[in-house]
């Protein structure tokens, strides 16, 4: 076991892993609460792969996977004909992927990296197979769909209903997002007047908000863009309900 393992982590015999960190994020992720010899197959079978900033992993039309997030920030959007992206979900360490196409199979998404991140792979079969034959698990997972169905409906009404602050925030990060180059930084290219119209409101309240989440450390902000220092950090901006 790693040093300092067992200061972060108590963890069974059965999720003895050489990866501290992939230890720390399952047991941080509602498969932390599976049974412990479920969870022990699961760490055997899977394995982790590091993504830097800017990695498209995972495209329309491809093969569905379940994967956990070890580290960074990932997003989840979908693209219209035309082009044009929206963000369905921001996952971030202790988050999991893929859960919903193990019932209702492939989902026309897209899954990129905002920030260098990890991800361990969980073996779908065997999650699968132990949800058909265990009432425990069917029902953690079902737990976790009801989870991210009440997410999807918070973000929608964040998106109708926010703060300023939340709107730019989360509009900074789609706008960045959509713009970003392989293991490149997050750039929102942007005046103050595009992104005041773009959420709704004036341009003096969108400065505000800018020099608040600059004084911040969150964004440094130069001619029409806006760089996006950390993107966890903005990213609990546009997410968190008490965000003025």
């Amino acid at each position: 076991m790693p040093p300092g393992l067992s200061d972060r982590l108590p963890v069974p015999d059965a999720w003895s892993v050489s990866d501290a960190d992939v230890a720390a994020a399952m047991t941080g992720s509602f498969l932390g609460k599976l049974p412990s010899a479920l969870v022990g197959e699961l760490l055997a079978a899977g394995d982790r792969t590091d993504y830097p900033a800017g990695s498209t992993i995972y495209r329309e039309g491809a093969a569905p996977r379940t994967v956990l997030v070890v580290s960074g920030l990932v997003r989840v959007y979908m693209s219209s004909p035309e082009g044009r992206q929206v963000t369905v979900r921001y996952a971030r360490a202790g988050d999991v992927l893929g859960i919903a196409v193990l019932v209702g199979g492939p989902a026309d998404v897209c899954v990129q990296t905002l920030a260098d991140s990890a991800l361990f792979r969980i073996d779908t079969a065997r999650l699968t197979a132990a949800a058909r034959g265990d009432a425990r698990v069917a029902w953690a997972l079902a737990e976790e769909l009801n989870r991210r169905l009440y997410q999807t409906l918070q973000q929608t009404a964040i998106n109708a209903f926010g703060s300023v602050r939340q709107r730019v925030a989360g509009h900074l990060l789609d706008l960045a997002s959509a713009q970003q180059r392989p293991q490149g930084h997050l750039v929102a290219h942007a005046s103050q007047q595009e992104l005041a119209d773009a959420v709704g409101s004036v341009r003096e309240v969108v400065a505000r908000v800018l020099r608040d989440l600059r004084l911040a450390g969150l964004v440094a902000t130069g001619l029409d863009r806006v760089d996006i220092l950390d993107p966890s950090g903005l990213h609990d901006q546009s997410w968190n309900p008490s965000a003025g």
